[in-house]
């Protein structure tokens, strides 16, 4: 865990006073840790049943893609509005600074339980 640690930089003030901002493109560089990391965070949903894996932009895209692949679930982005060209639906998301409106497309069934927004 202290090799992850390491390869996660604090950057104070960033985007705005008082937020001290995590960069991870380090670790995004160690393919190794990369996959270290994206285990750790799939490990404890393995085998409970997980179909649905949900990212908000941009940093829930690349470890969320990969959390889903590693369990064989399907990823849905929840994406800023006006960003999607079907219909969507709408849904709030925290941040390290605060909360974000977002959107997420509305699916066809994905396997065998419906999709959010369905």
């Amino acid at each position: 865990m202290n090799q992850l640690r390491e390869l996660i930089r604090d950057v104070p003030n960033f985007p705005k006073p008082g937020v001290l901002f995590k960069d991870f493109t380090p670790l995004l560089a160690d393919p190794r840790a990369l996959a270290l990391a994206v285990e750790l965070m799939a490990n404890p949903y393995r085998g409970t049943g997980v179909e649905l894996v949900i990212g908000a932009e941009s940093r829930g895209f690349i470890f969320g893609t990969a959390i889903a692949q590693a369990l064989s679930a399907c990823f849905v982005p929840i994406r800023k509005p006006g960003k999607l060209p079907r219909s969507v639906h709408g849904v709030d998301y925290a941040l390290e600074y605060g909360r974000d409106p977002g959107t997420a497309q509305r699916l066809p069934q994905a396997g065998p339980t419906r999709a959010p927004g369905r």
